[in-house]
């Protein structure tokens, strides 16, 4: 069914599925959310907890890429199934939420670069890794990565805020960063932004790999584990880019199929936005043999309690 909300100086279409595909579709997220979640956050908890990974850099550079992860997911579902309760969104709740995903996601991209340069250091300067890859320094850059994504971010809600009236904050829409940044310039401005910035990214990912690629032979097998995880740094990126092209993907696929316009944009968000957030603790986290290591631990430790729990209820 296709709605609009007359209540603003713009047509908003609104496509609904039946209650029984609506609830379906919801049941799939939610369940999707909470598994990717469960496990990012026991590598989390893993992490908070042993002296062994929070001083150590590489390990600081992942967490922080699997707690954006989490954010960007939480509030991906979180959209969603607000859209399919109440259709559409107040404008202030809208922006809100679309700039915390922004956010996070320009993070992830950033931080993959920063991990590549990481790894290229390790296997290149292995003598200087130590005083080049400190706690401190990694601290400083994930503070200098949220710095530069909010001057990025920013100035499209300032601009919001110069150019529209007050009614329209109040306004509801459905929830597309199109409907509550609508002044043209902020969309040549979006893309020229992530232009650069991707092409930055993407030029530091292949400079490592290939400086990594050509390294000393005396680090043969250590320089191969590297690069394997500089690709998957590259595949994690790509994914991420997906995210830019999310609502030109799902405009060309109505285009041509007019009638498919929810199991599409389900699909798409699937796909390109939930789906990605399990890349990072299976392809990057779960390899690491420390991580495991100590993971398996804290499984090991949350089953034996449940099960003793269990026995004493039990009893009781």
């Amino acid at each position: 069914m296709n709605l609009s909300n007359s209540s603003t100086n713009f047509t908003t279409p609104v496509y609904r599925d039946t209650v029984e595909t609506s609830i379906l579709k919801n049941v799939v997220t939610v369940v999707l959310c909470i598994s990717i979640n469960y496990v990012n956050g026991s590598l989390v908890h893993t992490f908070t907890k042993h002296q062994v990974f929070n001083s150590n850099p590489r390990y600081i550079l992942y967490i922080h890429l699997v707690i954006n992860d989490m954010i960007l997911l939480i509030i991906l579902t979180l959209i969603q199934v607000i859209s399919y309760i109440m259709v559409t969104f107040n404008v202030s709740l809208c922006i809100v939420l679309l700039i915390i995903s922004i956010f996070v996601n320009l993070n992830n991209s950033l931080t993959l670069a920063i991990m590549a340069v990481e790894c290229y250091i390790a296997i290149c300067f292995p003598l200087r890794h130590t005083q080049i890859c400190t706690v401190q320094k990694t601290y400083v850059v994930i503070g200098v990565i949220w710095l530069l994504n909010t001057l990025l971010v920013l100035p499209d809600l300032f601009v919001a805020l110069a150019t529209e009236s007050i009614e329209f904050f109040h306004y509801r829409v459905f929830c597309f960063r199109e409907n509550v940044f609508r002044a043209p310039y902020l969309t040549v401005k979006r893309d020229v932004s992530n232009t650069v910035f991707l092409v930055i990214v993407w030029f530091t990912l292949f400079y490592t790999y290939f400086r990594i690629l050509f390294t000393a032979k005396a680090a043969a097998a250590d320089a191969k584990k590297a690069r394997n995880t500089v690709l998957l740094h590259g595949f994690q990126l790509l994914l991420c880019m997906l995210n830019f092209v999310y609502n030109l993907t799902i405009e060309g696929l109505t285009y041509f199929f007019p009638k498919s316009v929810p199991i599409i944009r389900f699909t798409i968000t699937i796909f390109i936005q939930i789906l990605p957030r399990l890349i990072s603790p299976v392809v990057y986290g779960l390899r690491d043999k420390m991580l495991m290591k100590y993971l398996k631990r804290y499984i090991c430790c949350t089953r034996n309690t449940t099960t003793h729990l269990q026995k004493r209820r039990a009893k009781q």
